[in-house]
């Protein structure tokens, strides 16, 4: 490796490294022999065949200027990883380079940019997760709750009546609001089994449990929830920009599929809205930061701890998606899979602590 006058620097905020430096002339002379040999390969020349054409020829048709970058080209392509290993510089993606103009018999300065790996240094994750475990409460349904939710089926069956009866769905629903609870459908044997229940009796366990195991649910995702900014909040991480890049890409692409179920386009949304796509992904910056916060964390848990998801859970997940998503990559569906339930696993270690 020949670079001369290196120096080597990282940007915090974007988290990545910079390269500048010299390919000395010496070395890039050697390039250039190597970059003309390379186009001599391919270069089709009348009268000659393939890689038979004389030198001479091959730089009388291309130019020394075309032979100069592509020696360029071909001293950052062998020299800068060569660098890099030496210094001990990890980067996650293949550098940016920029170069001045080569010229033979000079020096070719150059500036390489690359993000770095992430960095993170957990705040005490056990401490945090079993401080907030501590405030979780028994979930109870109250006799309160229970009457407002039959009360709101009562309600959803006199919406439907008057729906079947011929009024328009619009008002429908706006007069059913009205309707003292006394003159409300009877919640009666008929009433339940036309929603699928023997009797009022198990319909009124079934509401009870599900009610029940829908506020258990809303409870660990609030847990979940609050046990997650906390570690983001007190955790030391450093990402490159591309991680957030890639959180905003997927925002984008849930957006855009939700409205398509709908029958919409980003494009209306974004009409609609009077905001421009730079002006929504601004919006969602901070969002996006913290998602690609939570991801490290828990990545970084999982590897500290040794969680990894069940295979077997894995191939059935899989299975079930190759039947929804016939089109999709296979390797990038058992990714997402595997990290799915590897996060799971993670949140429960959390949830234990």
């Amino acid at each position: 490796m020949v670079a001369e006058k290196l120096n080597i620097t990282r940007d915090e905020e974007k988290w990545e490294i910079e390269i500048k430096g010299e390919i000395s002339a010496e070395s890039l002379a050697k390039h250039r022999e190597a970059a003309l040999k390379e186009i001599q390969k391919t270069a089709k020349v009348d009268g000659f065949r393939p890689g038979k054409a004389p030198l001479e020829r091959i730089l009388a048709i291309y130019g020394e200027s075309a032979i100069m970058r592509q020696a360029a080209e071909h001293a950052i392509q062998h020299e800068l990883p060569e660098l890099m290993a030496k210094e001990n510089v990890v980067i996650v993606q293949a550098p940016r380079v920029q170069t001045e103009t080569p010229e033979a018999g000079k020096a070719l300065p150059f500036t390489a940019r690359a993000p770095l790996p992430p960095e993170v240094t957990l705040a005490d994750w056990k401490h945090i997760a079993h401080k907030h475990n501590e405030k979780r409460e028994v979930i109870t349904v109250s006799d309160e709750e229970r009457a407002q939710a039959k009360t709101h089926l009562r309600r959803e069956r006199a919406r439907i009546e008057k729906m079947e009866a011929g009024e328009e769905p619009q008002k429908a629903a706006e007069s059913s609001k009205t309707i003292e609870e006394k003159d409300l459908p009877e919640l009666d044997a008929s009433f339940a089994k036309s929603i699928g229940y023997e009797s009022v009796e198990k319909f009124e366990e079934a509401l009870a449990t599900n009610m029940k195991n829908e506020k258990e649910a809303q409870a660990k995702q609030l847990l979940r929830n609050a046990i997650l900014d906390d570690l983001v909040q007190e955790s030391t991480i450093k990402y490159p920009a591309l991680l957030k890049e890639y959180e905003l890409d997927e925002m984008e692409g849930r957006i855009r599929e939700d409205l398509a179920r709908f029958g919409s386009t980003f494009e209306n949304y974004l009409e609609q809205t009077k905001k421009t796509r730079e002006e929504i992904r601004k919006e969602w910056n901070e969002a996006a930061d913290k998602r690609a916060k939570t991801r490290l964390i828990l990545s970084e848990i999982a590897k500290q701890e040794n969680v990894a998801p069940d295979e077997a859970r894995v191939e059935t997940e899989l299975k079930h998606a190759k039947e929804h998503y016939k089109d999709a990559s296979e390797v990038n569906m058992r990714a997402g899979i595997s990290h799915a339930l590897r996060n799971e696993r993670v949140m429960e270690l959390l949830e234990s602590q």
